[in-house]
């Protein structure tokens, strides 16, 4: 389904609604004459306009009404009351995409005109800078079409993967969560420097750039992470002694828990009883 033409409504104005815009227009998929966003902020709408030049209002339904594509960009605790004043607006020619954490397609479906195409999705914070992570999901309407537009807006902010909804909570707790813990080991790698004499400016930017760099390494050369790992670690070394002392303080296990815990979270904000 290409883009070329269509008419993007954002009901929801705040950062991950500006990351997306951004992307959309950065990367010539649409123009700004093509976006309309609600939000009932008057100052955030003013600085959406002026930043972007796009369309903006404080009327949902207009946003729904004016679109071909809506994207849901509003909190889950919200999600139900949105839903309730424009539901009857949408017809089976739109395309619904939800960025809500937890909420279901099962749940959009049930509460909007009949047969409209849904499509979850789960992006992360960094789409701010155009290095987001997201996974879509489709729900029963939304077609191979639906899945492919959805990979081309969320892939201007990042990488976008496909998966069945029922690993979105898996997903919520891998790469929705996910920066939090990179910047607790961010943060831990840095103390640990300044912790060696290093001057805490200089331990921040060498931890992040190492991180960055590691992540490229995986993501740029396609090799397994213990590939890697191995490629840095030689034997009597002192990456192998980092290595003992990481292991010994249970570092896998942490993680495991953290997506674990997160996962389980996700799973009970979920459902379609909200």
């Amino acid at each position: 389904m290409s883009l070329a033409g269509k008419k993007f409504g954002f009901i929801g104005g705040g950062s991950m609604a500006e990351a997306l815009i951004t992307g959309l227009i950065g990367a010539n998929l649409v123009g700004a004459g093509q976006v309309l966003v609600s939000d009932p902020s008057g100052q955030r709408r003013d600085y959406l306009a002026e930043k972007f030049s796009v369309g903006v209002t404080v009327d949902n339904s207009a946003v729904v009404a004016g679109s071909d594509i809506i994207v849901l960009a509003v909190k889950p605790f919200v999600m139900g009351e949105v839903l309730d004043e424009t539901g009857s607006g949408f017809n089976p020619d739109h395309t619904v995409i939800s960025i809500a954490a937890g909420i279901t397609t099962t749940y959009i479906e049930k509460s909007i005109a009949d047969q409209v195409p849904v499509v979850r999705a789960m992006p992360n914070t960094p789409a701010l800078l155009g290095a987001g992570a997201t996974a879509v999901c489709c729900g029963r309407w939304a077609s191979e079409q639906h899945r492919e537009l959805a990979l081309a807006v969320f892939g201007a902010v990042g990488r976008a993967v496909t998966v069945p909804e029922k690993l979105m909570d898996a997903v919520t707790g891998l790469s929705g969560s996910g920066p939090a813990y990179m910047y607790i080991i961010a943060e831990a790698l840095a103390d640990a420097g300044v912790r060696m004499g290093l001057p805490r400016d200089v331990a921040l930017t060498l931890a992040s750039q190492t991180m960055l760099g590691a992540a490229r390494m995986i993501l740029e050369t396609g090799r397994h992470p213990a590939v890697l790992k191995d490629m840095v670690t030689t034997p009597g070394g002192t990456t192998i002694e980092g290595l003992f002392a990481l292991e010994e303080g249970g570092i896998r296990a942490a993680l495991y828990r953290a997506v674990e815990n997160a996962c389980r979270r996700s799973g009970q904000q979920s459902g379609d009883d909200k």
